[in-house]
């Protein structure tokens, strides 16, 4: 379709680049509103615990219908997508997203809302995301590349990988999902503005993978089909940084900017922008150990609570629905081990 649209010299890569980052100004400017962050409701210490939780299963069940939507009008397919690999890497799924989780009630956020709140003036989100894009890259190409290959290499085959192949099909489980998803809402006391601005973001999953997956088609100069996501993003984002010169940026270096950028705007908007920082070198250590914990978590288990909890679930895909309970199941051990512990960090999201 991309030939059809006449944008003159302007490439496949380079309209993916400013797709990504009006998905992101979104994004940013609706998570800042909201607060959304997974993590704010599975900790004990979030006083909105329930009401945050149901925000984000909003947007997991508006993500799962729009994306849905896309496959049954033939718009995109997920056939040959990596998520629906038979050899389903078990090992790296479990341990990924335990550490994932593990890191992100360590660092008060996970890697999506730590990208919210750098825009809102958090110096300790900045640091957060160093440390996070410096360890995602070692790990995919870096000295912990071997670590990755190996847990990688043990998997568990399978005959199904996704809901839409088992009895029903595709429209019965998007619409179980969605309805438990929708109750569960309904009964959280979220705002409704907070429930709408969660339906929105989850709607910014199929346009994400509509876009570059069949609007930017373009079968002479093709791109990857890719939805919202951050571990790879901000490791591309540090590589291009560092050698823009030799590597070209793409989707996720617009989603970044525009994450950031949405978010500024919002803040500036509603009189929250702040500078903060950290307060002693104890929350400098948790911060980055929780950090490092997420890039090497979110590699190995192939996604975070964007890219596998909402993108990649939204494909009806086994891979990604376990990335997702892995990291709620490494969240909740995490936090009530820490509790358990006496230390005071399960404290509200920022």
């Amino acid at each position: 379709m991309f030939a059809d649209l006449n944008l003159g010299d302007m490439t496949p890569i380079t309209a993916s680049i400013l797709l990504g980052a009006m998905l992101g100004l979104l994004f940013g400017a609706l998570g800042q509103r909201s607060r959304f962050c997974i993590r704010r409701g599975l900790v004990s210490g979030s006083r909105d615990r329930k009401q945050a939780f149901g925000t984000w299963i909003m947007a997991l069940g508006t993500a799962v219908l729009g994306t849905q939507a896309a496959v049954a009008a033939g718009y995109i397919s997920f056939a040959d997508h990596r998520f629906m690999a038979e050899a389903l890497p078990l090992a790296s799924i479990a341990l990924g997203g335990l550490v994932f989780g593990a890191g992100m009630v360590l660092t008060r956020g996970c890697i999506s809302r730590q990208t919210v709140l750098l825009g809102t003036g958090n110096t300790r989100s900045l640091i957060v995301i160093a440390a996070f894009a410096l360890i995602a890259h070692a790990t995919l190409k870096g000295v912990l590349a071997p670590v990755r290959t190996s847990v990688g290499a043990l998997t568990v085959d399978l005959e199904v990988t996704s809901f839409a192949a088992l009895p029903g099909g595709a429209a019965l489980w998007s619409a179980l999902i969605a309805i438990a998803a929708f109750g569960i809402s309904a009964r959280s006391g979220a705002r409704l503005g907070h429930l709408a601005m969660g339906a929105a973001i989850g709607l910014l999953i199929p346009a994400g993978w509509v876009g570059t997956g069949f609007v930017l088609l373009d079968d002479f100069d093709p791109i990857a089909m890719q939805s919202l996501s951050f571990t790879l993003p901000w490791a591309d984002t540090l590589f291009w940084g560092i050698a823009s010169s030799a590597i070209p940026a793409g989707f996720g270096v617009g989603l970044t900017a525009g994450v950031v950028g949405g978010s500024l705007i919002a803040a500036l908007i509603a009189r929250e922008f702040a500078w903060q920082g950290f307060e002693t070198p104890r929350q400098t250590g948790r911060y980055l150990l929780g950090a490092s914990l997420m890039g090497f978590g979110g590699v190995l288990a192939g996604g975070c609570t964007v890219g596998a909890g909402l993108s990649g679930t939204a494909t009806l895909s086994f891979a990604a629905a376990l990335v997702l309970v892995f990291v709620i199941l490494g969240a909740i051990v995490t936090d009530r081990a820490l509790n358990g512990a006496g230390r005071a960090v399960a404290v509200p999201a920022e």
